[in-house]
């Protein structure tokens, strides 16, 4: 576990000095503000998606829902440029879930399917859409389906974020006395039902429901750390501010440790 010891000198680094800093072990960009970080995703986008479209390929990727910074723009460019998704496969990272395991409305704030539909496909012109059949949702009866459609092939980009706690997708550091993981137990975990950790449950409620915990699903679906990181090109973003910041310095700085997820990039 890494003590305050160990985090003191991370966490007192400005964040000016992270992106040039030489002790840093990952590529790290800072934007000037979440537009930026947004134009940039959808630029990166639709310009590998035209790539594979030139060659007559299918694009293969992981999305997150959110950061909710890149929707509009990638939309925008993909109706301004006639980009076709015809050929896009997109495999949606995670879900969450009501604490008996079932999908949420999808008018939940937390239904990251009901967004997904909202701001990622439906402004898309439908002769350029996504093809139905290749928006793969990770469902609690699906599982063992999403696994096998997603290793038949590479995976060409994963866009994620990250976690209090590094979590990539809904790949928590496990907080259970009794079944305690290591580093290679997170680097092959693949897709699951879960129930969430309290501290990603607080975290959620304090962003999005005034703290009210108690309007947070508690659990989820996911991809695997074992899926997210398969791919050819991984990306992370974030535009929250602190609750992620720690986090973001353990990722830079730290050996690889199961108690933070994204210290495997």
């Amino acid at each position: 576990m890494l003590t305050a010891k160990q985090l003191y000198p991370w966490c007192r680094i400005p964040w000016q000095e992270l992106e040039k800093h030489p002790a840093r072990r990952v590529p790290l960009r800072v934007c000037r503000d979440s537009a930026e970080m947004g134009r940039l995703m959808a630029r990166e986008l639709v310009d590998e998606i035209q790539s594979h479209n030139r060659r007559g390929e299918p694009t293969r990727a992981i999305i997150p829902c959110g950061p909710a910074c890149w929707y509009k723009p990638f939309t925008e460019l993909v109706n301004r440029e006639q980009v076709s998704l015809k050929g896009l496969v997109v495999f949606h990272m995670d879900e969450c879930l009501d604490w008996q395991g079932r999908e949420l409305p999808l008018a939940h704030p937390y239904s990251f399917r009901g967004f997904m539909e909202a701001q990622f496909y439906a402004p898309v012109a439908p002769e350029l859409a996504v093809r139905p059949e290749n928006r793969v949702w990770v469902r609690p009866n699906n599982l063992d389906d999403v696994r096998a459609r997603i290793w038949q092939a590479p995976i060409d980009i994963t866009y994620g974020g990250w976690g209090q706690d590094g979590h990539i997708a809904y790949n928590q550091a496990r907080r259970d006395p009794y079944s305690g993981l290591t580093i290679d137990d997170v680097r092959d975990s693949t897709v699951r039902v879960q129930y969430n950790n309290w501290d990603t449950v607080l975290a959620l409620a304090q962003r999005t429901f005034g703290a009210a915990y108690q309007f947070v699903p508690p659990m989820s679906v996911t991809l695997g750390v074992k899926e997210c990181l398969s791919a050819k090109k991984v990306r992370l973003f974030s535009d929250t501010g602190a609750w992620k910041a720690t986090a973001l310095r353990v990722a830079l700085f730290s050996d690889v440790t199961p108690e933070y997820p994204i210290t495997l990039l």
